[in-house]
């Protein structure tokens, strides 16, 4: 399954219906990763206001992940560099 998030009301839908599909609640996807169930609503909700770490924690719960592509050319690479102090 594939979404392209745009938005952050696109990312919002995904989350949710990613969730859903997987049986989980808010409670039980964020006690996978030690979210509170109220962090999991906002990111649900509002996704804007939310921690990159939080809606990382989210997408591993889930089994998801973010996969960064030009929109023009999604075949396109940019060179990655392992600096982990970016």
């Amino acid at each position: 399954m594939k979404y392209l998030i745009s938005t952050p009301m696109q990312l919002s839908h995904a989350l949710r219906d990613v969730r859903k599909s997987h049986g989980l609640s808010q409670e039980a996807a964020g006690a996978l990763v030690g979210l509170l169930p109220k962090t999991v609503s906002s990111l649900e909700n509002h996704p804007e206001r939310a921690s990159v770490e939080s809606l990382l924690k989210l997408l591993s719960a889930l089994g998801l992940e973010v996969q960064i592509s030009a929109k023009n050319d999604s075949d396109s690479e940019l060179p990655v560099t392992a600096n982990e102090d970016w």
